[in-house]
């Protein structure tokens, strides 16, 4: 309960102080190339080839049933509702959120923190807040490219494999994928990024002052952003995708 404690505590804090604009855009422009532009390789890699392996098995069911002209929607509607924001989440957790904690608990161990409190500057404002800008706006971006990609992976398997047809991979997806189906995926991402920053940060200001607390607190970060994530995904799908 204390960790839920201290982490509505710092997401209200850091809400504050945006709408108080405390915000230095210099470091929130350096933590989106950082968050978001560093995390596309790594992204891309993974849905590209959850696209593929997923429209492989899907490509096994469908021909059983003689339905195998869905596939392609299958692919798409899927990756919008749950593998890319999930995923995306997951690998901006170990790579960014990780980040976070690292060099939030470094600056503590090293009383770079209390440094900054000395000189009558907010911890929050000065770090949390660009790292959870950054990772809010850039979480929707990596995942709508996720879903294109997710996509364009189950296309290279239907034209690799002899079950799908892949002149009809993408000719069901414009008539049953729903606009409100891909902005469902965009919304969880937005609150996923939340739970990745939030998490990130307050395991590095949480951090202990040994050493080896450090590196504590960055599997921590990893582990609780999972958690939370699957959480939260469970809470969403009924209201996003009723």
């Amino acid at each position: 309960m204390v960790f839920f404690g201290e982490t509505y505590r710092l997401h209200a804090d850091t809400l504050l102080g945006m709408m108080r604009g405390q915000t230095e855009y210099g470091p929130t422009v350096r933590q989106m190339a950082h968050i978001g532009v560093a995390s596309l390789p790594i992204a891309a890699i993974t849905m590209l080839l959850s696209g593929a392996v997923l429209a492989y098995h899907g490509a096994i069911e469908t021909a059983q049933f003689g339905v195998s002209q869905y596939a392609g929607w299958i692919v798409a509607e899927t990756m919008c509702r749950e593998l890319s924001p999930v995923l995306v989440a997951f690998v901006v957790a170990a790579r960014a959120g990780s980040a976070m904690a690292a060099e939030l608990g470094t600056m503590k161990v090293t009383e770079q923190i209390d440094a900054l409190r000395s000189l009558a500057t907010s911890p929050v404002d000065y770090l949390v807040i660009p790292r959870y800008i950054a990772c809010v706006s850039m979480m929707p971006v990596l995942v709508f490219f996720g879903d294109v990609l997710g996509v364009l992976g189950g296309y290279a398997m239907a034209v690799l494999t002899p079950m799908l047809n892949a002149a009809d991979y993408f000719a069901y997806i414009p008539m049953h994928l729903k606009v409100a189906t891909v902005l469902g995926g965009l919304g969880k991402a937005l609150v996923f990024g939340m739970i990745v920053a939030v998490v990130g940060c307050h395991q590095g200001l949480h951090c202990g002052m040994a050493s080896e607390d450090v590196g504590r607190a960055t599997t921590r970060a990893v582990v609780y952003c999972i958690i939370l994530v699957y959480v939260a995904d469970a809470l969403l799908a009924p209201i996003l995708f009723h």
